[in-house]
């Protein structure tokens, strides 16, 4: 087997054998605790210009197929694990891991130890790497101190939609895309900002009866409310939400014309505009067991996640309410706009993958448009 080399911007390194295409990989180096899900993580445009460490030790084990994809291509630059399975074992499955990234020009790395790069990148913080399967680790070192970090990068507006479309697809939780059938007579229309959504979130919008207009990052709130929507969407994505171009005052203008609903990158975006800060987190959340209490009831959810930023609960002054919060460490994981009708979360309702605890938000937002009828 090629060896491959992951090294850090701090120095540490890390040997193992090349998986998916050769070449080099460069992004921020983040973990994933999900057991399962790694194609649905591999295609959220969220995961863009990042390499992903799953700390789940075997990997590939189902294959991949075509209708477990969040997108139309893999957005993550680079992928660790610590054992990939060469021969997939599932009736789904239309190839393996390591031809779907070589397929797609995505460098991987496996047989490293993931616990202690998990526990190192816990300890430092997710910070700059780069894969290779040629040069010397020194080299590799000083390349991935020479890259810029995450902060300050408006990555949405390089991944959004050209164009706008329409999506009517349902079928969130089919195994076939077969199995995915249009949506009828929709009740509603929303209007879906893409910073780097999932399909998955506009397949359970459909489901609810919605038809949805997806706009590109830079649509105008004049634009979004001449297409007469009951609702506006604000989808997930990479990057810094404070530099996402326009973002902040278009949401802001929107406010008190129709009922908004954010997710992730949507629901940091929201609390920007009205006047709240955001800041990088050591190491962010990622994977399919993040517990989230919401503080009206007590309820625990257990959630996917997948961020780097977080919104600063000092900032948000009277304009809202803090909804939800993380129990591992306290911060923010939901707000409530108290002047216009709008909430917004920073896990992720969809899943996909992971638990389904929090979908009746899709429900809320329904809700919310009838009654703004």
């Amino acid at each position: 087997m090629k060896q491959a080399i992951l090294a850090l911007a701090d120095g540490t390194t890390f040997e193992g054998f090349s998986l998916g295409a050769t070449g080099e990989a460069t992004g921020e180096v983040v973990f994933n605790t999900s057991m399962t899900g790694y194609q649905e993580i591999l295609t959220d445009p969220s995961y863009v210009d990042q390499m992903i460490c799953m700390t789940y030790p075997e990997q590939g084990n189902y294959g991949v197929n075509r209708a477990d994809e969040e997108s139309a291509r893999p957005h993550a630059t680079g992928f660790i694990v610590r054992h990939a399975t060469e021969q997939p074992s599932n009736f789904r499955a239309e190839r393996s891991l390591h031809a779907y990234l070589a397929a797609h020009g995505i460098v991987g790395i496996s047989g490293i130890d993931t616990r202690r790069l998990t526990r190192h990148i816990r300890t430092a913080g997710a910070q700059m790497g780069v894969i290779a399967t040629e040069g010397s680790a020194k080299a590799l070192v000083e390349r991935a101190r020479a890259l810029p970090g995450m902060e300050g990068q408006d990555l949405a507006t390089r991944i959004s939609t050209a164009a706008p479309y329409e999506w009517t697809e349902q079928g969130a939780d089919c195994w076939t895309d077969a199995e995915r059938a249009p949506l009828g007579r929709p009740r509603f229309h929303v209007v879906a900002y893409d910073w780097g959504l999932k399909r998955a979130m506009l397949r359970l919008l459909a489901e609810a009866g919605c038809r949805v207009t997806v706009v590109p990052s830079r649509t105008s709130a004049a634009e979004a409310l001449a297409l007469r929507p009951d609702g506006v969407f604000l989808t997930n994505g990479p990057g810094d939400p404070a530099a996402v171009a326009g973002a902040r005052e278009t949401v802001a203008a929107l406010l008190g014309k129709v009922p908004v609903f954010g997710i992730c990158l949507g629901h940091q975006i929201l609390a920007l505009a009205i006047g709240a800060r955001t800041y990088k987190l050591k190491f962010g959340h990622r994977g399919a067991n993040q517990p989230v209490k919401e503080l009206d009831t007590g309820k625990v959810d257990i959630t996917a996640q997948n961020h780097g930023f977080a919104v600063d609960d000092a900032s948000l002054g009277k304009r809202a309410r803090v909804t939800h919060v993380n129990l591992n460490d306290g911060t923010v994981e939901g707000i409530e706009v108290l002047d216009a009708p709008a909430f917004s979360v920073q896990y992720h309702p969809e899943s996909s993958p992971g638990p389904h605890d929090a979908r009746p938000l899709f429900a809320r937002f329904v809700a919310m448009m009838e009654r703004s009828r």
